[in-house]
């Protein structure tokens, strides 16, 4: 037994673990799946059953009284505190059921046509070029003109959701610079102001748009403050994008790295859904979740003191072969799929609709549009950082 990551070789941030982690996962959760690390001052969970196990378990949470908080005196403290994800119940159920009503999957599903109209026309600007970088011209712009649309945020805004959503993203890695919380702090104050404009011109004239539809939404009488509502549309356009940007490079490498799966999928395209899944399970745009221990506990002869964190490595979970048959194998077909890439429990990923649909859109138009699709070179790099897994680049050929 050990209590160190180091210990095992594993250092989260160096350059070989961030280009490719699941040989370190494996080493991880074959010498000890749960380990607590005093580095990080974490317990690192990389069992599937362990980590599904533990986001169900209501003694572990986003919030707990008297934890080490960001600074609700700074802008990205206020959005900290204000915002769905960081909350329990009663206050999370609260506020889900509100954004639930607003967030319906009719509302989702009718944002189809956009999503394919927004896909193929991005696809006309660089079809005649014969090469592009999937990700910035694609893959990016994508879920961001999607989600603006979505929120009803102006065109002439929607220029700055990408770069102030890599801001504030940024202070979820563990452990971000004090530079990284200067850029966060600014880009909270900046959209934030845009959206109490957006959300006072939504009070006196309703459009069809999600603020709108957050605006009216009302459960047991309760409505959004404004406050809420600000940090409510703050979090739909980080986790609404910012996952399925990452998702669909992620997902595109994967296929280019498995011709045959690639070469299936153009044979059978109804395993569209199953393929996006697989690339889901894959390679997990969200590497890692934390909670807080909320109460002391035992969890299989280790004791978590409250006040604790846990670090949940949902993509050691999905390579997990106690759980996927073959894990490193990708697999189009495989319907068994459960993976952890959303969450589980009553912090299951609210956007996860959106985020499915519009990774189908995607690779069905990429497949329909450029069937010569393939990688222009083999060599990629990974963003810095390791708690977002996404690349910088993603250049391709067609």
């Amino acid at each position: 037994m050990t209590n160190s990551l180091r210990a095992l070789g594993i250092d989260l941030l160096s350059a070989q673990f961030i280009a490719d982690p699941y040989p370190f996962y494996d080493r991880l959760r074959s010498a000890q799946p749960i380990l607590y690390d005093a580095e990080w001052n974490l317990w690192f969970f990389s069992a599937y059953e362990d980590i599904a196990a533990l986001l169900r378990d209501r003694r572990l949470g986003r919030d707990l009284d008297g934890a080490a908080k960001p600074d609700p005196r700074t802008p990205f403290g206020w959005l900290h505190a204000h915002s769905l994800m960081e909350k329990e119940p009663p206050d999370h159920t609260r506020l889900r059921g509100l954004v639930n009503k607003a967030f319906t999957p009719a509302r989702v599903e009718a944002l189809r046509p956009l999503i394919e109209r927004t896909a193929h026309r991005l696809l006309d600007e660089v079809v005649q070029r014969g090469e592009m970088d999937l990700l910035a011209d694609f893959a990016e712009p994508l879920p961001v003109l999607v989600i603006a649309d979505l929120l009803g945020v102006p065109q002439e805004v929607r220029p700055r959701l990408r770069p102030w959503s890599n801001r504030i993203v940024a202070m979820y890695e563990l452990s971000p610079s004090p530079e990284d919380a200067h850029c966060a702090n600014r880009a909270v104050t900046e959209f934030a102001a845009c959206l109490r404009g957006l959300a006072a011109e939504r009070k006196l004239q309703p459009q069809d748009d999600l603020i709108s539809a957050l605006v009216a939404a009302e459960e047991q009488g309760s409505r959004l403050s404004e406050d809420e509502l600000i940090a409510t549309c703050i979090l739909l356009l980080n986790a609404g994008h910012e996952a399925t940007v990452n998702a669909i490079a992620n997902g595109m490498l994967a296929l280019f790295h498995h011709p045959d799966q690639y070469a299936l999928l153009r044979r059978s395209p109804h395993l569209l859904k199953s393929a996006v899944e697989e690339m889901l399970r894959y390679d997990s745009p969200l590497q890692l979740f934390r909670r807080w221990v909320r109460e002391d506990m035992e969890y299989k002869g280790n004791g978590l003191r409250k006040g604790g964190q846990v670090a949940l490595l949902y993509a050691a979970g999905n390579r997990d072969p106690a759980r996927f048959p073959d894990p490193h194998r990708f697999d189009i077909t495989r319907s068994d799929n459960p993976h952890l890439t959303f969450g589980m429990g009553i912090h299951y990923c609210v956007g996860a609709p959106l985020a499915r649909l519009e990774m189908q859109v995607a690779v069905q138009a990429l497949l329909e549009r450029l069937p010569n699709l393939r990688l222009a070179q083999e060599a990629v790099e990974y963003r810095p950082g390791y708690v977002i897994r996404g690349l910088k680049a993603l250049p391709v050929l067609f």
